[in-house]
């Protein structure tokens, strides 16, 4: 009923990012690079892209290896920070597909790396790059925007919100001098969801004052609809009616040669065992 129901909608919104997300393509390119990375240091890998809702899917990245003859299985979550409605749910899905298909393969599992030193420093590296583009002299507020989750999962005790509040200190140590926030985004449907939500803090930072704004969206690790569109677009219209003199986003990790380093140091301890 929701997808029905939005389906108008999301396809607008693709639409103003160019007609389609460019997250395979991305997602290709990311899992390119570390298997390049880890092959020139010495380990025989193959990789495939499993997308949790879209092509190309579970079932078919198992098919891809299996052809490959792999004689076991590591998955690399791309979510960084743990959550059962991402990478718990992907995880499961991936254990359902291999029990229908037979696949008999050992498996590993990376579920979580929100706080690896590779990482913080390719996020960081981002927002350097991004502040040097104000003008000389200004001190922007940072908003750190990350994917909402509905509050019951939170409820339940899911580790989600304590993963990215460590990813930001760890990033925001670098830059002590400028203060910052955290908000959450792509809240839909009817149920609670964690909050404050995006929209709202930017509101909020108008009241107070606040001219310049650099989002940082820590829990994608590349461009999506909900950065191309959601922080792009629609919540940088919402600064321009507001009133802001300058809302800027750090460039999306995609396949930032240092991101792609931290990937690859994320996998090879798993590889030597």
């Amino acid at each position: 009923m929701i997808a029905y129901g939005r389906t108008k909608e999301v396809q607008e919104n693709y639409r103003k990012i160019g007609g389609g997300s460019p997250i395979v393509a991305w997602s290709t390119l990311q899992a390119r690079g570390l298997v390049d990375r880890l092959r020139a240091r010495g380990h025989d890998v193959e990789s495939a892209l499993a997308m949790r809702y879209w092509n190309p899917t579970t079932d078919d990245a198992l098919k891809e290896l299996e052809a490959k003859q792999v004689d076991r299985l590591l998955a690399l979550t791309l979510y960084p920070h743990y959550s059962v409605a991402t990478t718990g749910s992907s995880v499961a899905e991936l254990r359902r597909a291999m029990k229908r298909r037979g696949t008999r393969l050992p498996l590993e599992v990376i579920d979580r790396w929100y706080d690896h030193p590779g990482y913080i420093r390719a996020l960081q590296e981002r927002t350097r790059t991004a502040l040097a583009g104000f003008p000389h002299g200004v001190r922007p507020t940072i908003l750190v925007s990350a994917h909402g989750l509905p509050q019951h999962f939170i409820d339940a005790g899911d580790l989600y919100p304590a993963h990215i509040q460590a990813t930001m200190k760890a990033v925001l140590a670098e830059f002590p001098e400028l203060p910052s926030v955290l908000a959450y985004q792509s809240i839909v449907g009817p149920v609670p969801w964690i909050g404050p939500s995006t929209d709202k803090v930017i509101d909020q930072l108008a009241e107070s004052g606040v001219k310049d704004v650099l989002v940082i969206p820590i829990s994608f690790v590349s461009d999506h609809v909900e950065t191309l569109y959601e922080i792009d677009l629609l919540y940088g219209e919402q600064a321009k009616k507001l009133g802001f003199r300058t809302f800027a986003r750090a460039e999306s990790l995609n396949d930032d040669p240092l991101f792609l380093d931290a990937l690859a140091d994320v996998v090879e301890p798993r590889l030597r065992g």
